[in-house]
Parts: structure tokens; C-alpha cells; sequence
């Protein structure tokens, strides 16, 4: 009952301009609420759906023809509006939201052909049913047509959202001020469009397409779908305010139709570029806690070795029976390193939960070390001279694990364009000098081909690798976002042979002492 009210109610709202007193108007938007009634669900929507249509025949339009012709006539539109929503159904999945281009399109040729069919079969039974002159054939066809098809193209996809939970969710985070925004920018072109297009030949109507490309730029789909639906009954409403006649009203409607389409085409590459970004974001979060995990599993390797000798160590003097104060040392020795791989397991869940990072101070040297000593022995092997210059005594406020990640990355890099380039002399070197801003460049300079101006361009772009040899893939972009978030820079210079750079902020002094300050206190607690 809920659906033949409201489709009643559309009914009479849309029942403007008739030709001969019959259900042939210039804009009919209550088919679009049968069609989603049929599509959701199917065979039990057909008798509702004959209900409102004679309920529409009889209450909106009183019947203009004898009972039994009327009868006839509403029994061929609904059989064609079920064969319209039976395809519908068949190529518009329930979970589909109308927001993929392939789906788009083909509802929309579906809603075309279909339309044509209909009017055309309708009308015909009109005609021999003797309610439809013979002169009056073309007129009448073109009017239900571009009636049905404005109506059911600009309403449908707003009905559809509003049955489904998710488009209905979709749809309120659309409404907010933007969206009064461009409203009130629907409602002025509406205003200058008819106050003054008349005059000009309707000339200033390409006005109404600003709204709705600012709702589907900004908010997709579902901003398309709103200011579509707003503007469309705006155009109805200023049809009927300035008493156009039928001349302009086929013109009209076929330009609301095309501001309709645009704005959902604008909507759905809209949609389909945040989707596309989303998987992007996912992608590189897993590629990062992959590097994190690879990191990680580096620090978790010397607990777990100093657990092994530790544990041996008890063994042996719980097998000499000893009790006293070496094996006491030894028992802590263990609970310690223990302690030392939950904390690294500890990191590694919280970054894959959250994303959390864990500052701290870290000394340059002590982390450049770190990370180019396991690389000494891979450049021994394969020849190449690997130098780490001397570092300045200068502290960063850090995750040590995420710049880590970073630096084995560059060296990684530098290693693969070593390897690949056909020059005889292998050399890579590590070195970082003070600059201004309290700042610190670490560069990463090695005698491969190094990058030129097209692959300096493209060297941050996710999944756009140089070549198989550079191995400049994911890495990069995880590792520029690393520095970043630590408030650096990180980039690749345009030179004869490979140059990264990164700068990183130096930690105060004074940014020093409060963070040994909160550690010692983190310490006291976890004490008490």
C-alpha cells in the first residue's frame, strides 16, 4: 500500500501538459519507483504495480476513456513495465549502487531500448483501441518516450539508492553543507536559466550542469544522484511556474537528461577512482608491514639467539647443581631477552592493527651501522666497495624500525643498479652531513647508471618500477611516506650514476631531555 500511495503521489505531481487526457506527459517519474519495486521483488510487485496503475487511471486522470478500454490499456503498460523490470533485474545485481561505468551504461541502454518498446507497443493498443488519433501517432510517441525515459533515467538510481541500506548510508554522509552548497547553486541557475533563458531561446539552461559537476566531483555517485533529482524537479516546477507550453518541453527534457547523465558519469569515475585509491592504500599498507615484518624479524633474531644461549647456560648449571647467584644472573639474563622479543612482536602487531610507530631517540651513527653492516658481507661477495663515511654524533626522534626499512631499501636499490650496470668499477658509499634547520641529509650515492629525467618523474609512482633491474617498486613509495610522516623529504637526483638523498629533522636538545624523561618514567611505572 505504502508503494501505490507513493506512486500515486509521483502520479499526480508529474500529470502536467497531457496529450488528449491520457497518461502521455513530458516527464513521468513514477515509473522509476515501479521499476525498483519490480526489481526487488520480482513477481510479487506485478500485482501492486497493476493496482497503482489503475488506481493512476482512475484518481489522477478520471478515467478517460470507457472502463473496459482504460482496463485494457493499464494491463499493456504494466505487462511492459514487468518485460522492462524482468531485464533490469537480470543485469542489475541487488548490491549493485549504479557506481561502475559497465553497469552504468548498460542500465541506461536497458532503460532506452525498453522505454521505446513500451511506448511504442502502448501506443499502438491506443490507437486501435480508438483513443489515439491517427495524426497525433509521432507527437504522442515522442512525448511518452522521452517521458518514461527522463523519468526512469534521472529518479531511478535515487530510488534504488534509497532502498538498500548501504546507498541509503551513502546517501546521508552526502547531505551536509556542501551539499546546501550546491543547492543553492541549482536553485540560482534554475532562477537564471528560466527567468531570462526564455528570452534567448534557452540558451543559459547549460548552467544547470555547474551543480551537478560540483556534487559528482566532490561527492560521486551520490552527489550526482541528488543534485540530479533536485534539479530535475526544478526544472518541472519552473515549467509550471512560468507556464511554458508543449514547444520548448521536449527540448528541455532532453537536456535535463543529458545534465542527468553527465553528472552520474562524472559521479561513477568519481566513485571508481576512490575505489581504485582505497586498494591502493591497502596494497601499500600490506607492502609496508611486509617491509616492518621483514625489519622486525631481523631485530627478533638476536633475543631469540641470545635466549638459545642463555637457556643453554641454565641448563648447564642446574645439571652442576648450582643455585646461587650465576644462575640467578642467568635466570634474568633470559626474562630479559623474553622481554626483548614480546616487545618486538608487540610492534609488529600494533603496526598491522593501527599502524602505530614507536618514537624514540636514536644516534645516526648507531643506526647507520646498524643497517650497512649486514651489507658488507653481500658487497665482498659480488665485489664492490662499500663505504660508510664518517657520521655526525647527531640524534633523531624517530621509529627506528620504519627508517631502518627505508635505508635497507636504498641500499637494496643501490646494490641491484651496481649489479646491472656494465661499468667495471662497483662502488657504493653511505654518508650524512649537517644542515641548515637543524637538519640532517643522509645520501646513498652508488656508480650504477643512476636515473634519468623521465624515471626521476615517475620514481614515486605506485606499481611504475623503471625496470626489473632498479627494482624502484612499492619500496619507494612506502619509503617516502616513512620520511614524510618523520617530517623529511626523500628524493632521487637526475645524475650519470645513482644519487638519494633524505633529510631528516635533528632532534633538540631540549626535545632530548623530555623524551629521557618520559622514558625514565615509562621505567618507574613499569617497576612499580
Amino acid at each position: 500500500m505504502v508503494f501505490v500511495l507513493l506512486y500515486l503521489a509521483l502520479d499526480g505531481v508529474s500529470f502536467i501538459h497531457p496529450l488528449h487526457g491520457l497518461n502521455i506527459t513530458p516527464w513521468n517519474p513514477a515509473p522509476a519507483l515501479g521499476m525498483v519495486f519490480l526489481v526487488r521483488y520480482k513477481k510479487a510487485a506485478w500485482g501492486p504495480l497493476v493496482l497503482a496503475l489503475l488506481s493512476s487511471e482512475a484518481l489522477v486522470r478520471g478515467l478517460p476513456a470507457l472502463w473496459w478500454t482504460s482496463l485494457v490499456a493499464v494491463l499493456i503498460l504494466a505487462a511492459g513495465y514487468i518485460a522492462l523490470g524482468s531485464a533490469l533485474e537480470r543485469h542489475l545485481p541487488p548490491t549493485q549502487l549504479l557506481d561502475d561505468k559497465r553497469t552504468l551504461f548498460s542500465w541506461l541502454v536497458l532503460v532506452a531500448v525498453g522505454t521505446l518498446m513500451v511506448s511504442y507497443i502502448y501506443l499502438f493498443v491506443l490507437r486501435l483501441l480508438g483513443l489515439l488519433p491517427n495524426a497525433g501517432w509521432w507527437q504522442a510517441m515522442g512525448r511518452f518516450w522521452m517521458g518514461d525515459c527522463v523519468g526512469i533515467a534521472v529518479m531511478m538510481p535515487l530510488f534504488w539508492w534509497l532502498s538498500c541500506e548501504r546507498g541509503r548510508l551513502l546517501l546521508r554522509r552526502a547531505l551536509n553543507l556542501e551539499s546546501l552548497g550546491y543547492a543553492a547553486l541549482a536553485a540560482m541557475s534554475l532562477w537564471v536559466a528560466f527567468g531570462f533563458g526564455e528570452q534567448h531561446g534557452f540558451k543559459l539552461f547549460f548552467l544547470l550542469f555547474m551543480p551537478i559537476i560540483w556534487a559528482a566531483t566532490r561527492q560521486g555517485m551520490a552527489g550526482a544522484i541528488l543534485c540530479a533529482a533536485l534539479l530535475q524537479v526544478g526544472v518541472i516546477a519552473a515549467i509550471r511556474l512560468f507556464h511554458y507550453q508543449d514547444a520548448p518541453l521536449a527540448e528541455l527534457q532532453i537536456l535535463a537528461l543529458a545534465m542527468a547523465m553527465v553528472g552520474f558519469i562524472v559521479g561513477v569515475v568519481v566513485d571508481e577512482q576512490n575505489r581504485t585509491n582505497e586498494k591502493l592504500r591497502q596494497s601499500l599498507h600490506l607492502a609496508a608491514a611486509g617491509e616492518m615484518a621483514g625489519a622486525l624479524a631481523h631485530e627478533l633474531n638476536q633475543p631469540l639467539t641470545a635466549l638459545n644461549a642463555y637457556a643453554g647456560a641454565c641448563a648447564q648449571l642446574v645439571a652442576r647443581g648450582e643455585t646461587g647467584e650465576q644462575l640467578q644472573a642467568a635466570i634474568h639474563c633470559v626474562q630479559r631477552e623474553s622481554m626483548r622479543a614480546t616487545d618486538v612482536v608487540r610492534r609488529l602487531r600494533d603496526f598491522f592493527r593501527t599502524g602505530e610507530t614507536q618514537i624514540e631517540s636514536i644516534l645516526l651513527p648507531q643506526l647507520l651501522g646498524h643497517v650497512v653492516q649486514p651489507f658488507f658481507e653481500k658487497a665482498e661477495q659480488h665485489g664492490i666497495r662499500l663505504k660508510l663515511h664518517p657520521t655526525p654524533e647527531v640524534y633523531l626522534l624517530a621509529d627506528k624500525l620504519q627508517l631502518e626499512v627505508v635505508l635497507r631499501n636504498l641500499l637494496s636499490n643501490a646494490f641491484d643498479a651496481v649489479l646491472s650496470s656494465p661499468r667495471h668499477q662497483r662502488r657504493i658509499s653511505v654518508s650524512a652531513w649537517e644542515e641548515a634547520d637543524e637538519q640532517i641529509c643522509i645520501c646513498v650515492e652508488d656508480s650504477g647508471l643512476g636515473l634519468t629525467s623521465e624515471k626521476a618523474i615517475n620514481l614515486f609512482e605506485p606499481f611504475q618500477t623503471a625496470d626489473s633491474s632498479n627494482g624502484l617498486g612499492l619500496g619507494m613509495v612506502i619509503s617516502r611516506a616513512i620520511i614524510e610522516t618523520h617530517g623529511g623529504e626523500l628524493w632521487g637526483e637526475v645524475a650519470s650514476h645513482g644519487v638519494f638523498k633524505l633529510v631528516l629533522p635533528i632532534e633538540t636538545a631540549e626535545a632530548r631531555e623530555a623524551q629521557a624523561k618520559r622514558a625514565e618514567s615509562q621505567k618507574a611505572l613499569s617497576a612499580d
